[in-house]
């Protein structure tokens, strides 16, 4: 089986539908497994924001969980259009990955949610691709020949897969921000499984 990394932060737990909504796109792919993993809170001031285990959900990435994956999707909040505080410290502490070249040529894709219907999204995405292009990885996109694309009003774009929670975080996830959260797993995996040949 080759393993595909979900690897997310969710503060309202947006966020977190979407990297199992993709993780069911990942396990529709014979021969593909999904891993969820989550990465810790950091805090204001210097001390121990989170506890070393969660209290619940997907275990805290470790370094191993990146390099044994054969393609990673990557999700966090979007933040004034820039992915969250914690996906950034983590993904700041992988240099010695970069160092080893231990991602270069792994597909990858990235996911997103946000409370207003143009808070940031794309450049939230965008901001995530970046030190993913720095490891090597392949960028995997949602294609147009999704006819969600064209058709949603809320979440969704060629960059990933996005929802629209909205400022109470009480929009659920629409029928078409649910597909395209799939189809991206389910493409995720699929070229993982080509690049592995």
């Amino acid at each position: 089986m080759s393993e595909i990394l979900v690897l997310y932060y969710s503060a309202g737990g947006s966020v977190r539908r979407l990297a199992e909504l993709i993780a069911e796109g990942v396990e529709r792919v014979p021969g593909a497994e999904a891993k969820l993993r989550t990465v810790p809170r950091v805090a204001p001031v210097t001390e121990t924001a989170e506890p070393p285990v969660p209290p619940a959900g997907a275990p805290y990435c470790e370094s191993r969980d990146l390099e044994r994956c054969a393609g990673l999707a990557l999700g966090s909040p979007a933040r004034f259009g820039n992915m969250a505080a914690p996906m950034k410290a983590f993904l700041e502490l992988t240099t010695p990955l970069w160092i080893k070249g231990s991602l270069a040529g792994k597909p990858a894709c990235v996911f997103t949610s946000s409370a207003s219907l143009h808070g940031g999204q794309e450049t939230a995405l965008l901001s995530m691709m970046l030190p993913l292009l720095h490891q090597g990885m392949l960028i995997v996109g949602l294609p147009y020949t999704h006819a969600e694309l064209n058709s949603t009003r809320s979440g969704g774009t060629p960059y990933g897969a996005s929802h629209f929670a909205g400022t109470a975080n009480d929009y659920p996830v629409t029928e078409e921000e649910r597909r395209l959260a799939v189809a991206q797993g389910q493409r995720l995996a699929e070229i993982a499984l080509r690049l592995a040949r």
